[in-house]
């Protein structure tokens, strides 16, 4: 009988996780590309190894017009550029969005807004490379979920 609790336990367990990994996979097919214009930070953390901390510049704009002494999750409007870039245009309020305005997910916790990550790792030695990084690439959905899957420069190539 336990045999058959742990072997029903482990194929549900399984299927979960893969269920997960395909939704992950088609957030990365078919997300629609949009850029981050990164703001300055501390490139690289001797703590945990090789990897970027991350903050974005819109982030500036979302603390004018919320207060972040309180944690909240949202979201807020951009307009995109006809390179992706995106824009910040207002905090979303459940009315119907424009041509090329997506919303993104936020949440503010302990005095900071967060997006999808806070950090890029990269293979060791890498850091050099990643310093001229200017934008982070990022995968959304219709559901506002962003998923960063690359670094580029101020000219938008690819690092």
């Amino acid at each position: 009988m336990y045999k058959k609790i742990a072997f029903i336990s482990l194929v549900l367990i399984l299927v979960i996780v893969n269920f997960s990994i395909y939704k992950k996979e088609q957030h990365i097919k078919n997300g629609k590309i949009i850029f981050l214009k990164l703001a300055p930070v501390d490139p690289r953390s001797l703590m945990q190894g090789d990897y970027m901390a991350l903050r974005f510049d819109i982030e500036q704009k979302i603390q004018k017009n919320i207060p972040i002494n309180k944690s909240i999750d949202g979201f807020i409007v951009v307009s995109v550029d006809k390179n992706n870039i995106a824009k910040y245009l207002r905090i979303y309020n459940n009315k119907i969005l424009n041509k090329n305005e997506f919303i993104i997910k936020f949440r503010i916790r302990n005095r900071k807004i967060k997006f999808a990550t806070n950090a890029f790792f990269f293979q060791e030695g890498d850091a050099k490379k990643y310093e001229k990084s200017k934008y982070g690439m990022f995968r959304i959905n219709n559901k506002g979920d962003l998923l960063l899957t690359n670094m580029y420069n101020e000219k938008l190539e690819k690092i």
